[in-house]
């Protein structure tokens, strides 16, 4: 008998799942509708008007065509149903929110730091380019200078006093 040889390089063919599979993020897209709606007015309007219409159609049709006698044990077990349905799926959406939020709060964390850097970045420029404007030369310490000079000049006398000889 031989044996085949296994390829590593292919992936392996996808094997009948004994469970079925779904799409998380498809389930909680969809539990988040859910939730959105179960958290809206229309949707307490909506259930409101339901359970009105169910308690007036068990109380005032004929007794023939009632379906849950006054003490409404059906009515509390279709709202026991959804509220059991309803919660865990509230949850499923806030926690999907929370980590959106999670994920949101780090890149806001990350955002600060690199701004903090980059300030104090600018910060040390600045510094350093108000250390170095100290020692340029401006055009009035030059002038001063010049003057300065030219009286010490005029002082030792190695200028001759200008005369009207001295353009000829």
């Amino acid at each position: 008998m031989t044996r085949s040889r296994v390829r590593l390089d292919l992936p392996r063919a996808p094997r009948r799942a004994i469970l079925p599979t779904y799409d998380p993020e498809a389930f909680g897209r969809f539990s988040e509708k859910i939730a959105r709606f179960l958290g809206t007015g229309r949707f307490i309007v909506w259930m409101t008007l339901v359970i009105i219409l169910w308690v007036l159609w068990n109380i005032f049709a004929p007794s023939h065509l009632r379906f849950d006698e006054y003490p409404f044990i059906f009515l509390t077990l279709m709202l026991s149903l959804q509220a059991s349905y309803a919660a865990p799926l509230i949850l499923l959406a806030q926690n999907r929110q929370d980590d959106r939020d999670r994920v949101t709060h780090e890149q806001d964390r990350k955002q600060n730091e690199r701004s903090i850097a980059d300030t104090e970045y600018l910060t040390r420029e600045i510094a350093a380019l108000r250390m170095g404007l100290g020692e340029v030369a401006t055009r009035d310490w030059i002038r001063s200078e010049f003057q300065d000079l030219i009286k010490e000049m005029d002082e030792r006398r190695l200028f001759p006093a200008e005369s009207d000889e001295g353009d000829r």
